[in-house]
């Protein structure tokens, strides 16, 4: 049995486990839902797995869960990272949120040569994150960090993990992605509107865990670009196989 309504909740989950709401929870299920006392929700928590639970107690500023039996098991995602960087509000959501929905563990917007927003709200993007993962019917929810400088992200960089450079100067440079291991750690740099500077260009070629690769003889915009590679990468080294 699978309920219509799925929610994220900062909670254990466990066999009659009950589980409290917020008030923003409880106006969701109980007054935009319409949801009442005995209807079930689907939960998870991002290490639980997923959990078919009856509504115990409703009201309009809270309300009481309880789980009856787990419908799925935790499914994390492949160790892929995004890095892009941050574009005009609306398409920077887009961003979030279709990472989420195709594996991303880890999602990181940062601070370009040519990047054209300075800030961004974290939790605002999390909490899209959040909603996508809900709507996708995910157990896990990437981690979406705050706004870091790249040159300063790959200073820290981990050697084991390797870097997928999408650069739209390189068209008809192809990855060869086949003929990489499946499972090892990875990442995906898209850039800004304005491309890459011929610094950040030269630094990241230079990068011995860096793969350089075109997405096609078009330029694409970053949030298309996003969709793109992550396609690519999951088709060839994912869990989409």
């Amino acid at each position: 049995m699978t309920a219509k309504i799925r929610l994220y909740v900062e909670h254990p989950l466990g066999p009659g486990q009950s589980v409290p709401l917020t008030r923003e929870q409880a106006h969701y299920l109980f007054g935009v839902m319409r949801l009442s006392v005995g209807r079930q929700v689907a939960l998870f928590n991002g290490q639980d797995g997923e959990w078919l639970s009856d509504v115990a107690e409703a009201s309009k500023r809270g309300g009481l869960l309880s789980c009856a039996e787990q419908t799925k098991p935790l499914q994390l995602p492949p160790d892929l990272w995004l890095l892009f960087a941050p574009i005009k509000k609306a398409r920077t959501d887009f961003i979030v949120e279709k990472a989420a929905e195709m594996g991303a563990a880890r999602i990181m917007p940062v601070q370009t040569g040519f990047t054209n927003s300075e800030r961004i709200r974290q939790d605002r993007l999390q909490a899209h994150a959040v909603e996508a993962a809900e709507q996708c019917g995910g157990t896990f929810v990437p981690e979406v960090t705050e706004l870091q400088r790249l040159d300063r992200v790959l200073d820290a960089w981990p050697e084991d993990r390797q870097l997928m450079f999408c650069d739209e100067a390189e068209v008809g440079s192809a990855l060869r992605l086949a003929e990489n291991e499946p499972g090892q750690p990875w990442a995906i740099l898209i850039g800004p509107e304005g491309g890459f500077s011929d610094h950040e260009r030269k630094r990241l070629k230079a990068l011995p865990y860096a793969h350089v690769v075109s997405l096609g003889p078009r330029i694409l915009r970053a949030d298309t670009a996003a969709v793109a590679a992550m396609t690519m990468w999951q088709q060839a080294l994912g869990d989409w196989s």
